[in-house]
Protein backbone atom coordinates (compact mmCIF):
# COMPACT_ATOMS: atom_id res chain seq x y z
CA UNK A 1 0.00 0.00 0.00
CA UNK A 2 1.33 3.43 -0.90
CA UNK A 3 0.69 6.56 1.09
CA UNK A 4 -0.61 9.79 -0.44
CA UNK A 5 2.15 12.36 -0.34
CA UNK A 6 1.45 15.36 1.86
CA UNK A 7 3.00 17.63 -0.75
CA UNK A 8 0.32 16.52 -3.24
CA UNK A 9 -2.36 17.49 -0.78
CA UNK A 10 -0.68 20.78 0.06
CA UNK A 11 -0.25 21.58 -3.62
CA UNK A 12 -3.92 20.84 -4.21
CA UNK A 13 -5.06 23.09 -1.38
CA UNK A 14 -2.72 25.91 -2.43
CA UNK A 15 -4.05 25.66 -5.99
CA UNK A 16 -7.53 25.87 -4.52
CA UNK A 17 -6.65 29.05 -2.68
CA UNK A 18 -5.53 30.63 -5.95
CA UNK A 19 -8.72 29.52 -7.68
CA UNK A 20 -10.76 30.84 -4.76
CA UNK A 21 -9.40 34.31 -5.37
CA UNK A 22 -11.00 34.29 -8.83
CA UNK A 23 -14.43 33.52 -7.27
CA UNK A 24 -14.16 36.10 -4.51
CA UNK A 25 -17.25 38.02 -5.67
CA UNK A 26 -19.68 35.10 -5.36
CA UNK A 27 -21.45 34.38 -2.07
CA UNK A 28 -20.11 31.12 -0.61
CA UNK A 29 -22.33 28.05 -0.25
CA UNK A 30 -24.21 27.79 3.04
CA UNK A 31 -23.21 24.94 5.37
CA UNK A 32 -25.79 23.19 7.49
CA UNK A 33 -26.65 25.29 10.54
CA UNK A 34 -25.74 22.35 12.77
CA UNK A 35 -23.93 19.02 12.45
CA UNK A 36 -24.18 16.10 14.86
CA UNK A 37 -20.55 15.02 14.71
CA UNK A 38 -21.18 11.69 16.47
CA UNK A 39 -23.78 10.65 13.85
CA UNK A 40 -21.48 11.85 11.05
CA UNK A 41 -18.61 9.61 12.11
CA UNK A 42 -17.87 6.30 10.40
CA UNK A 43 -17.14 5.24 6.87
CA UNK A 44 -18.34 7.19 3.84
CA UNK A 45 -17.93 6.21 0.19
CA UNK A 46 -17.04 8.92 -2.29
CA UNK A 47 -19.67 8.53 -5.02
CA UNK A 48 -18.93 11.74 -6.94
CA UNK A 49 -16.53 14.68 -6.91
CA UNK A 50 -15.24 17.69 -8.76
CA UNK A 51 -12.02 16.18 -10.19
CA UNK A 52 -8.92 17.54 -8.49
CA UNK A 53 -5.15 17.07 -8.65
CA UNK A 54 -4.65 15.58 -5.23
CA UNK A 55 -6.97 12.65 -6.02
CA UNK A 56 -5.83 12.16 -9.62
CA UNK A 57 -4.21 8.79 -8.81
CA UNK A 58 -7.49 7.31 -7.54
CA UNK A 59 -9.31 4.94 -9.88
CA UNK A 60 -12.26 3.95 -7.67
CA UNK A 61 -13.27 2.62 -4.24
CA UNK A 62 -12.51 5.93 -2.51
CA UNK A 63 -13.60 6.10 1.12
CA UNK A 64 -13.29 8.52 4.00
CA UNK A 65 -13.45 7.17 7.53
CA UNK A 66 -14.05 9.69 10.32
CA UNK A 67 -13.30 8.98 13.98
CA UNK A 68 -14.06 11.44 16.78
CA UNK A 69 -11.00 12.02 18.97
CA UNK A 70 -11.03 12.73 22.71
CA UNK A 71 -10.08 16.38 22.14
CA UNK A 72 -13.05 17.00 19.82
CA UNK A 73 -11.05 16.86 16.61
CA UNK A 74 -11.76 14.23 13.96
CA UNK A 75 -9.30 11.73 12.55
CA UNK A 76 -9.72 11.44 8.78
CA UNK A 77 -8.50 8.36 6.88
CA UNK A 78 -8.87 8.63 3.10
CA UNK A 79 -8.32 5.52 1.01
CA UNK A 80 -8.61 4.69 -2.70
CA UNK A 81 -7.57 2.12 -5.25
CA UNK A 82 -4.86 3.14 -7.73
CA UNK A 83 -3.22 1.36 -10.65
CA UNK A 84 -0.46 0.26 -8.23
CA UNK A 85 -2.65 -0.92 -5.35
CA UNK A 86 -4.09 1.13 -2.50
CA UNK A 87 -3.29 4.67 -1.37
CA UNK A 88 -4.13 5.79 2.14
CA UNK A 89 -3.55 9.02 4.01
CA UNK A 90 -4.45 10.10 7.53
CA UNK A 91 -5.25 13.64 8.56
CA UNK A 92 -7.19 15.58 11.14
CA UNK A 93 -10.20 17.90 11.00
CA UNK A 94 -11.15 20.60 13.48
CA UNK A 95 -13.94 23.17 13.69
CA UNK A 96 -13.17 26.33 11.75
CA UNK A 97 -12.65 29.55 13.65
CA UNK A 98 -15.95 30.93 14.93
CA UNK A 99 -17.75 27.57 14.87
CA UNK A 100 -19.49 26.68 18.13
CA UNK A 101 -18.96 23.20 19.54
CA UNK A 102 -21.44 22.02 22.14
CA UNK A 103 -22.29 18.46 23.17
CA UNK A 104 -20.97 16.81 20.02
CA UNK A 105 -22.62 19.36 17.72
CA UNK A 106 -21.04 21.97 15.50
CA UNK A 107 -22.81 25.19 14.56
CA UNK A 108 -22.48 25.68 11.62
CA UNK A 109 -21.16 22.51 9.91
CA UNK A 110 -17.78 24.02 8.98
CA UNK A 111 -14.47 22.31 9.56
CA UNK A 112 -10.95 22.52 8.25
CA UNK A 113 -8.82 19.51 7.36
CA UNK A 114 -5.07 18.97 7.17
CA UNK A 115 -3.08 16.00 5.93
CA UNK A 116 0.28 17.55 6.77
CA UNK A 117 2.42 15.78 9.37
CA UNK A 118 1.34 16.72 12.90
CA UNK A 119 4.60 18.63 13.50
CA UNK A 120 3.77 21.04 10.66
CA UNK A 121 0.08 21.71 11.30
CA UNK A 122 0.80 24.62 13.62
CA UNK A 123 2.19 26.63 10.66
CA UNK A 124 -1.33 27.63 9.59
CA UNK A 125 -0.86 26.46 5.99
CA UNK A 126 -2.09 23.24 4.47
CA UNK A 127 -5.57 23.44 6.03
CA UNK A 128 -8.51 23.10 3.65
CA UNK A 129 -12.09 24.12 4.31
CA UNK A 130 -14.69 21.35 4.61
CA UNK A 131 -18.34 22.40 4.80
CA UNK A 132 -21.17 19.89 5.05
CA UNK A 133 -23.80 21.61 2.91
CA UNK A 134 -26.59 19.04 3.05
CA UNK A 135 -27.38 15.57 4.37
CA UNK A 136 -29.93 13.05 3.17
CA UNK A 137 -32.95 12.55 5.42
CA UNK A 138 -31.39 9.42 6.98
CA UNK A 139 -27.79 10.64 6.56
CA UNK A 140 -27.48 8.23 3.65
CA UNK A 141 -25.59 10.89 1.67
CA UNK A 142 -23.69 14.12 2.28
CA UNK A 143 -22.87 17.03 -0.01
CA UNK A 144 -19.54 18.62 0.92
CA UNK A 145 -17.82 21.68 -0.54
CA UNK A 146 -15.96 24.81 0.55
CA UNK A 147 -16.41 28.57 0.17
CA UNK A 148 -14.81 28.95 -3.28
CA UNK A 149 -16.87 26.07 -4.80
CA UNK A 150 -13.71 24.77 -6.50
CA UNK A 151 -13.96 21.46 -4.64
CA UNK A 152 -17.04 19.36 -4.02
CA UNK A 153 -17.75 15.78 -3.04
CA UNK A 154 -20.81 13.57 -2.71
CA UNK A 155 -20.38 10.99 0.04
CA UNK A 156 -22.67 8.07 0.78
CA UNK A 157 -22.95 5.31 3.35
CA UNK A 158 -23.17 2.77 0.50
CA UNK A 159 -20.96 2.60 -2.60
CA UNK A 160 -23.75 3.94 -4.84
CA UNK A 161 -26.88 6.07 -4.61
CA UNK A 162 -30.31 5.32 -6.01
CA UNK A 163 -31.77 7.50 -8.78
CA UNK A 164 -34.06 9.41 -6.40
CA UNK A 165 -31.11 10.13 -4.11
CA UNK A 166 -29.03 11.40 -7.05
CA UNK A 167 -31.88 13.71 -7.99
CA UNK A 168 -32.01 15.10 -4.45
CA UNK A 169 -28.23 15.61 -4.36
CA UNK A 170 -28.27 17.36 -7.74
CA UNK A 171 -31.08 19.69 -6.64
CA UNK A 172 -29.21 20.60 -3.46
CA UNK A 173 -25.94 21.13 -5.34
CA UNK A 174 -27.57 23.43 -7.87
CA UNK A 175 -29.33 25.35 -5.08
CA UNK A 176 -25.91 25.94 -3.51
CA UNK A 177 -24.50 27.30 -6.77
CA UNK A 178 -22.30 24.29 -7.49
CA UNK A 179 -21.60 23.55 -11.16
CA UNK A 180 -23.29 20.15 -11.51
CA UNK A 181 -21.73 19.73 -14.95
CA UNK A 182 -18.31 19.40 -13.26
CA UNK A 183 -19.48 16.60 -10.98
CA UNK A 184 -17.98 13.23 -11.93
CA UNK A 185 -19.46 10.04 -10.52
CA UNK A 186 -17.04 7.59 -8.97
CA UNK A 187 -16.67 4.54 -11.23
CA UNK A 188 -18.03 1.26 -9.91
CA UNK A 189 -15.13 -0.81 -8.55
CA UNK A 190 -14.34 -4.20 -10.06
CA UNK A 191 -16.44 -6.93 -8.43
CA UNK A 192 -13.65 -8.58 -6.43
CA UNK A 193 -12.00 -5.50 -4.97
CA UNK A 194 -11.78 -5.62 -1.18
CA UNK A 195 -10.90 -2.23 0.33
Amino acid sequence: MKTWNSHKTLTGWLSGLLLAASNAGAAPPTPLPELDTVAYMGRWHQVALFPNRFQAQCLDSTTATYTLLDDGRVQVVNRCRTKDGWDETTGVARPREGVKREGGRLSPASLEVSFLPAALRWLGVGWGNYDVLRLGAQQEWALVSEPSRQYAWVLARKPQLEDAQWAAVEAEARAQGLDWGRMRREPQPPARITP
